[in-house]
């Protein structure tokens, strides 16, 4: 009985398995349309109804999903811990947690249905691909992140410098000019922080371009990580 609900539930070539795959992606789908026409203001009474009905049916079959998956579970803790059966957790999470809660309350509950998006991760084989690029890269992410935040950090030493005396009131400390130095170092460039004098908009300008290079160097790694990844799985194919 296990192996014949694991051959289900787990993704499998059997077609049994490919239908429940796709009954729950479907129903992942309407969750999250019902979801956002929650939402609309001065909805009907009836309408409201037929939402939280269909809410119901949701989290009653994400939760018969969750509960086989750790039925079937070779290590439960494990699978209880991992990252698809934390998402599975939180997908339903909300509703459980909704008996009981005031309406505010309420309100910030209902945003964690939005984890239900990620469920979509584990039956999506591009996504897939993208996640294995990822963990494969992770260790260059994270000097990539480390790197980026020394440069965050000298940038707003820099421009503390250069435009402390100038503007004391946009940059009075490091601290404030970090805000400067993460929205020119990303390139966003909101416009509301900026240099006025020449030394710092000589510095500006070095930093922009050190922010050109840091936007483009992520791209490379995981679009690397990325190929080899589907190159692998082509070959084990």
């Amino acid at each position: 009985m296990k192996q014949y609900i694991k051959s289900i539930v787990e993704i499998n070539n059997n077609k049994k398995s490919r239908y429940f795959s796709i009954f729950i992606q479907v129903l992942i789908l309407i969750s999250i349309i019902t979801f956002s026409i929650e939402t609309i203001p001065d909805l009907k009474p009836q309408t409201r109804t037929i939402l939280q009905s269909v809410e119901v049916f949701c989290v009653i079959v994400f939760t018969i999903e969750y509960l086989l998956r750790i039925y079937v579970a070779n290590h439960k803790l494990k699978f209880i811990f991992s990252f698809f059966g934390i998402i599975d957790f939180l997908a339903i999470l909300p509703f459980y947690l909704s008996f009981g809660v005031d309406l505010r309350s309420l309100r910030a509950l209902r945003f964690l249905r939005l984890f239900r998006i990620l469920k979509l991760v584990r039956y999506n084989k591009a996504i897939n691909h993208f996640t294995n690029a990822i963990a494969s890269a992770k260790e260059q992410i994270f000097l990539f992140i480390f790197i980026t935040l020394i440069l965050i950090y000298f940038a707003a030493i820099g421009i503390y410098y250069f435009e402390n005396e100038a503007q004391p009131e946009h940059f009075s400390s490091i601290f404030d000019s970090l805000w400067w130095a993460i929205i020119t170092l990303t390139t966003v460039g909101y416009g509301d922080v900026y240099p006025i004098t020449v030394g710092g908009k000589v510095f500006t300008f070095f930093i922009l371009m050190i922010g050109l290079g840091i936007v483009a160097i992520p791209t490379g790694i995981i679009s690397s990580a990325l190929t080899t990844s589907i190159d692998k799985k082509e070959s084990d194919d």
